[in-house]
């Protein structure tokens, strides 16, 4: 097998998971109802991260960073299906009008953390490092 086709291999992007994060969201069977999250293009996380950029000055020189809360926001906003967090009800019921605020206004910082590293898993963010520290662990 030539070098080559061994690059040839379809994106990530669009591939779905279902997550559980918490026993707390059931059905009305009582079980567990999983969060359904997909994975983004490299070109969409690009866009995220562009959009999160804010200028700050140091040194009096200003300089551009990542606001890495509000990237995260962008991030979960784009990669989870189900539940929508951009639904009008679930916007209402939470008390804000913006999508992105909805996930840290509906988890706890445990469920928001699972859901993140099961998004930053599925679309295979995390570095070599974290992945053999996560297995020694299991």
């Amino acid at each position: 097998m030539s070098a080559l086709k061994a690059f040839l291999q379809p994106s990530l992007e669009g591939v779905t998971k279902e997550v559980i994060i918490s026993d707390r969201f059931k059905g009305e069977d009582g079980k567990p109802v999983p969060f359904v999250i997909k994975a983004i293009s490299q070109k969409e996380n690009e866009r995220l991260s562009r959009m999160s950029r804010k200028t700050a000055k140091v040194d009096g020189v200003p300089m551009e960073k990542t606001d890495t809360i509000l990237y995260t926001r962008r991030l979960i906003l784009a990669c989870v299906q189900v539940p929508d967090f951009s639904d009008q009800e679930m916007c209402k019921y939470y008390g804000t009008e913006d999508p992105l605020e909805v996930p840290s206004q509906m988890l706890s910082i445990g469920e928001y953390n699972r859901l993140s590293e099961a998004i930053l898993e599925l679309n295979d963010m995390k570095s070599m490092g974290e992945k053999i520290e996560e297995a020694k662990n299991s």
